[in-house]
C-alpha cells in the first residue's frame, strides 16, 4: 500500500518530517489556524493554505486506501486476484483509476453478456478470441456458431450465438482499464462542448442568449461558462453535447484489439468493438468527463467565492462608534435604529421622509444623532437608497457635527432578520428592526456580524446553488474560521455565532461563553476561561490565543501571544528592566533583543519573532483602513446614467469573467475583464477585490434588461491592444475541426 506521509511529501514539495509533524498535531485535535499560528517550530511555518492541502490529500488518499482494501477483498473472494492486478491496485493514485481496475470484478445486474453465458455462448467467444492472432488458422465463424444452436437454452440460429459472443467480448473490451483511460483522456483534450438554445426559445428570450450556437474544447472550457451550460441545461433551454471523432475512437479500439489477418473474424472484432464504444462505453465515458468538468468547475467557482468572502469578512471595520443604521423604504417609511459603541441596540423609530413627511422625519434623525452623539450613519443600498442617502445629507446642513454617511451592502440582513440567530438575539423586536440593527453591525464591525448569516445568502459568490454543496459549505467554513482567528476576538463582546469560529471552539462551548460571561460579568483574564462548563484544557490550548481583553488583569491578553508563552514574555521584560503594561511602548528596546537567548525546546525563532512583532502593535486590528465610496449626486437610477459618465463605485462581486460594482443605481455594473486594464487580465482578482472603492466609466447601458457595463481602462484609446488580446486570449481553442482532431489521435496508428 502507499506511504501516505512520503507520497505528500513529493506530491506538495514538503518535507517528510513537516508532513508527519503536521498529520500528529491533526491527530492530536489541533486545528489549523492553530497549528499555523502557534507551533511553527513542528511544521517549519507551514501556512494555513500548505496546512489545508496536506488535511485534504491525506483525506483523499485514507479514504483511497480503504477502497483499496475492500476492492482487493471483494476481488480476492472471487478467486481472480493476481500479483499483476494486486500490484495495479495498490499503486492506484487515482479513484477513477481504480474503480476502473474494479470494473471487470465489480457485481452486475444482468447484462447481455450474462445472458449469453447463461446460454452456454462463453465457449464461443473464447473460441472467437483465440483466433484474434496473426498465426491463427483461417475457420468458418458459422459452422462454429452452429455447434451452440440449443432450443433449450434458446439458441435458435448460428446468427443468435455469434451475437452472445459478441456480447460477451464487447463487455470484456468495455471494462479494461486502459482503453477507459486512455479514451477519457481523448475526450477530455480534443472533445468539444456544443450547446444549441432549443427551437421554442426564440431569439433574445433568454439568459443564455451566448449559448445559442456555443462550441469549445472540453479541456478549454471556463468554469463560468461550464456552469451556466449545465444551469440551462437543467432549465430546459438548452441543448448540451460532447462531440469528438468516432472514427478515430474506432480506429483507436482496432489498432489496440485486432491482431488476426482473417477477414471474417476481422470484420467481426470490427463490429464488436463498434457495439462496445457505442453501448457500453460512450455513455459511461462523456458522462465521466462532463462530471469531471464539472467538479472542476466547482472547485474553480469555489475558489472564487472563498476570496470574495475572505475580503468582504475582512473589510475594513468603521470602528466600534454610537451608529445609527437606517434600513430605507418609500411607502412602508425608513426604519431607525441606534446601537452603542458595542453595538448594543437602544432605540427605534420609523420614519417617513419620501411620503409627506419629510420635516418630521428630519427632526427625529437630528435629535437622535445629538442625543446619542452618532459618529455613523448606515444606510442599506435597497429600495430608496440614493434618496435617503441625499435626506440625510439635507440634515446634515442643519447640524454642526456631522457624522460619517456610509451605504452599506444589505445583501442577506433580510435572511438574518428572520433566521433563528435573530430571533434569539432580538426576541422582542420584528424583522424590520433587526435588519436595520444588521445594517448599522456591518459597519462597525464586518467580520463580527456577516458571520451570523450562510455565507451563500451574502451575494459574493458565482452560480454558488449549482455546485457541489458539501463541499462549498466546507470552504467557506473554513474561510470565516481562518477570517475569525486571523482578526481574533473580543472576548467580553463577541456573540456565540463568532465565538463558534474560534480555533477550539465548539457551538456548545460558544453558547456557555456568553451564558458564563452573563452570570458572571466581564472575563478580566484568559484563565478565567478555564471555569466555562466543558471548556477544558485542549480546548483553551486551542483558542486562548485567539481570544482578546482588552482593559484586563495582563496586558498580554490583549494580544496574539499565547498565554503558555508568558514566560518568555515576562523574561524579556525583565532584562529589559520594564513592566508588562510597558513593554510595547519599548519598542527600540525590543528590536535590539538577542532572540536566541530565549529559545527552548519548545520555544523557537519563528514564534519570539512572531511574540516581538505583536509586541509591538498589541490589540492592533490587522485589517485596513476604513474607506467608503462615494456616489455622485443626482444618479440615482439607471435611467440617470450617461455613456462616458465617470462614477465612483465600490466593488460588490468578482466572477471569473469580471468584477460587479455598485455605483448607486440599485443595479450594480459589470466590469468585464476586458475592460479591468490598459493590459491583459488573466484573473480579475488580481486587479480587484469584494469591497474595494473603484473609479468607473460608464460604457453601455440597457434599461429594459437592467445591464450597465463599465470600464475601469483608460480613456485615451491607446490600449485597444489590450482588450484586442482578451477578446482573442478567451476565443482561441473556442472551436477545433474534427478532421485534425482524427489525424492527430491517429497519429500511433
Amino acid at each position: 500500500m502507499l506511504n501516505i506521509p512520503q507520497l505528500l511529501a513529493q506530491e506538495l514539495s514538503i518535507t517528510p518530517s513537516q508532513i508527519e509533524n503536521t498529520l500528529a498535531l491533526f491527530a492530536e485535535g489541533a486545528t489549523i489556524p492553530f497549528i499555523a499560528r502557534y507551533r511553527k517550530e513542528r511544521t517549519n511555518s507551514l501556512d494555513e493554505v500548505q496546512l489545508r492541502d496536506i488535511s485534504e490529500r491525506y483525506t483523499y488518499l485514507t479514504e483511497l486506501e480503504e477502497r483499496k482494501s475492500s476492492i482487493l477483498d471483494a476481488i480476492a473472494a472471487q478467486g481472480k486476484l493476481t500479483d499483476e492486478l494486486k500490484a495495479k491496485i495498490e499503486s492506484s493514485l487515482q479513484k477513477n483509476e481504480l474503480e476502473d481496475l474494479y470494473l471487470p470484478y465489480k457485481p452486475k445486474r444482468r447484462t447481455r453478456a450474462t445472458i449469453a453465458r447463461e446460454k452456454g455462448l462463453e465457449p464461443l467467444a473464447e473460441f472467437i478470441k483465440s483466433l484474434n492472432n496473426p498465426k491463427a488458422t483461417p475457420v468458418s465463424l458459422t459452422d462454429e456458431a452452429a455447434k451452440y444452436i440449443s432450443e433449450d437454452k434458446g439458441v435458435k440460429t448460428a446468427e443468435e450465438a455469434l451475437k452472445g459472443a459478441s456480447d460477451i467480448l464487447a463487455e470484456a473490451v468495455s471494462e479494461k482499464a486502459e482503453f477507459r483511460a486512455y479514451l477519457r483522456d481523448y475526450f477530455m483534450q480534443n472533445g468539444i462542448f456544443l450547446s444549441k438554445i432549443k427551437d421554442e426559445c426564440p431569439e433574445g428570450s433568454t439568459k443564455f442568449e451566448m449559448y445559442r450556437s456555443y462550441q469549445i474544447k472540453a479541456k478549454d472550457i471556463a468554469s463560468h461558462n461550464m456552469l451556466a451550460l449545465f444551469r440551462g441545461e437543467s432549465e430546459k433551454v438548452l441543448s448540451l453535447d460532447l462531440n469528438f471523432d468516432e472514427d478515430a475512437v474506432q480506429s483507436y479500439l482496432e489498432s489496440e484489439e485486432i491482431r488476426t489477418k482473417i477477414p471474417a473474424v476481422r470484420d467481426f472484432y470490427r463490429a464488436m468493438l463498434k457495439d462496445a464504444f457505442n453501448r457500453l462505453m460512450k455513455t459511461s465515458l462523456t458522462t465521466e468527463v462532463r462530471s469531471d468538468r464539472k467538479t472542476y468547475a466547482d472547485i474553480e467557482s469555489i475558489k472564487t467565492f472563498e476570496t470574495n468572502l475572505r475580503e468582504l469578512l475582512l473589510s475594513a471595520p468603521a470602528g466600534m462608534k454610537p451608529t445609527l443604521a437606517i434600513d430605507p423604504g418609500l411607502r412602508t417609511g425608513c426604519k431607525v435604529t441606534v446601537l452603542n459603541e458595542t453595538g448594543k441596540f437602544l432605540e427605534y423609530q420609523t420614519i417617513f421622509p419620501h411620503t409627506g413627511k419629510p420635516t418630521e422625519a428630519a427632526g427625529i434623525i437630528k435629535k437622535l444623532i445629538e442625543k446619542y452623539q452618532i459618529e455613523l450613519i448606515a444606510i442599506g443600498n435597497g429600495t430608496a437608497s440614493r434618496e435617503t442617502d441625499e435626506f440625510v445629507g439635507e440634515v446634515f446642513k442643519t447640524i454642526e457635527r456631522k457624522p460619517i454617511k456610509v451605504i452599506v451592502n444589505e445583501s442577506g440582513a433580510s435572511i438574518y432578520s428572520a433566521s433563528d440567530v435573530a430571533r434569539e438575539e432580538f426576541p422582542d423586536q420584528d424583522v424590520t428592526v433587526r435588519g436595520s440593527i444588521s445594517i448599522g453591525r456591518r459597519l462597525q464591525d464586518p467580520l463580527a456580524e456577516l458571520v451570523k448569516i450562510d455565507p451563500k445568502s451574502i451575494g459574493v459568490g458565482q452560480y454558488q446553488h449549482d455546485v457541489d454543496q458539501k463541499l462549498l459549505k466546507k470552504k467557506l467554513d473554513d474561510t470565516v474560521e481562518s477570517c475569525v482567528n486571523y482578526v481574533g476576538v473580543d472576548l467580553n463582546t463577541a456573540s456565540k455565532e463568532l465565538l463558534t469560529f474560534v480555533s477550539g471552539l465548539t457551538p456548545t462551548i460558544a453558547k456557555n461563553i456568553v451564558t458564563y460571561r452573563n452570570e458572571n460579568g466581564a472575563f478580566t483574564n484568559r484563565r478565567k476561561l478555564m471555569k466555562v462548563a466543558k471548556l477544558g484544557p485542549k480546548a483553551f490550548e486551542q483558542a486562548a490565543g485567539f481570544l482578546r481583553i482588552r482593559g484586563g488583569d495582563n496586558p498580554l491578553d490583549n494580544t496574539a501571544v499565547h498565554p503558555e508563552s508568558y514566560p518568555v514574555v515576562e523574561a524579556i521584560a525583565k532584562d529589559l528592566n520594564v513592566s508588562l503594561s510597558q513593554i510595547s511602548q519599548a519598542a527600540d528596546k525590543l528590536k535590539s533583543v538577542n532572540l536566541k537567548k530565549y529559545v527552548t525546546e519548545t520555544i523557537g525563532l519563528p514564534t519570539l519573532q512572531d511574540i516581538i512583532k505583536e509586541l509591538e502593535k498589541p490589540g492592533r486590528d490587522p485589517r485596513a483602513e476604513f474607506k467608503y465610496a462615494t456616489f455622485k449626486e443626482g444618479v440615482k437610477e439607471i435611467s440617470d446614467l450617461e455613456i462616458g459618465m465617470e462614477l465612483e463605485g465600490s466593488v460588490t462581486n468578482v466572477a471569473n469573467f469580471g468584477a460587479f460594482v455598485d455605483i448607486g443605481v440599485h443595479h450594480d455594473g459589470l466590469v468585464h475583464i476586458s475592460q479591468l486594464a490598459d493590459r491583459f487580465v488573466e484573473d480579475p482578482k488580481q486587479i480587484v477585490k469584494v469591497g474595494q472603492v473603484v473609479k468607473v466609466r460608464v460604457v453601455s447601458v440597457d434599461e429594459k434588461l437592467k445591464r450597465i457595463g463599465l470600464s475601469m481602462r483608460s480613456n485615451d484609446g491607446v490600449s485597444e491592444s489590450a482588450s484586442v488580446k482578451n477578446s482573442e486570449n478567451r476565443s482561441k481553442n473556442n472551436s477545433a475541426s474534427l478532421a485534425d482532431l482524427k489525424a492527430k489521435f491517429n497519429r500511433k496508428n
